[in-house]
């Protein structure tokens, strides 16, 4: 159940974003009679259609997300907060002003966020914590709690850049593939070669890739954090 609800938001996202790419003057017309009294001028266009359309999708799947946590009684975590804030805002912006530019920057702000934290618990407050969030599944020494949180703080920066580049360099269309596809493929690759290394210090036992911080037990950054 929480796979699908981690889930959910993005197949929404990416499904919404391609049908309404596929028919566009109908999503315009749509969008123009549904969503005209929150868009600046009142009028949606071809082109910002799509992306409007599937913003509002992703708004409510998350809203509806955190709804079904907190009626199950389970804990809505820091990061879902903060995506939903990022939607909220960045999303938000996206559909008064109908530009893209918003919701293309939600990834980047998110990862960029990760990487602070990580960053700020270890310089500022002296506790690593990716080992605080995941230490009692893995025994590592502390010098190697240290690299993978090194590692974690510049690959959340890296994927934030490629991000933009991506959002910047290439359509909307290419972007919205390159969120769902990319950057989880990315993740997956990243994780694979942190078990390998991490295998290096664990006695017969196989080696579990370290979830990003976001997605660890009791924390919900699904693929549509991204």
């Amino acid at each position: 159940m929480k796979l699908f609800l981690d889930f959910l938001p993005i197949i929404l996202f990416f499904g919404v974003f391609k049908f309404a790419d596929m028919n566009a003057e109908a999503a315009a017309r749509f969008a123009t009679e549904h969503l005209g009294f929150a868009v600046s001028g009142g009028v949606v266009g071809v082109d910002e259609a799509p992306v409007l359309l599937a913003t509002v999708v992703v708004m409510v799947a998350t809203t509806v997300q955190i709804g079904i946590l907190l009626l199950m009684r389970r804990k809505v975590d820091t990061m879902l907060w903060v995506t939903f804030g990022l939607i909220a805002v960045l999303g938000g912006a996206t559909i008064w002003f109908h530009d893209p530019t918003f919701i293309k920057w939600k990834p980047s702000a998110l990862d960029w966020a990760m990487a602070l934290a990580l960053w700020l618990s270890q310089a500022v407050f002296g506790k690593n914590l990716l080992q605080v969030l995941v230490g009692e599944q893995l025994e590592l020494p502390k010098a190697v709690w240290k690299r993978l949180n090194l590692a974690w703080i510049a690959f959340f920066v890296l994927m934030g850049v490629a991000n933009l580049y991506v959002a910047y360099t290439f359509s909307t269309s290419v972007w919205a593939t390159f969120k769902v596809f990319g950057l989880t493929g990315l993740m997956l690759v990243f994780m694979v070669a942190q078990g390998f290394y991490i295998s290096r210090f664990l006695n017969d036992e196989e080696a579990p890739a370290v979830q990003p911080p976001g997605t660890l037990p009791a924390a919900n950054a699904g693929p549509d954090s991204r």
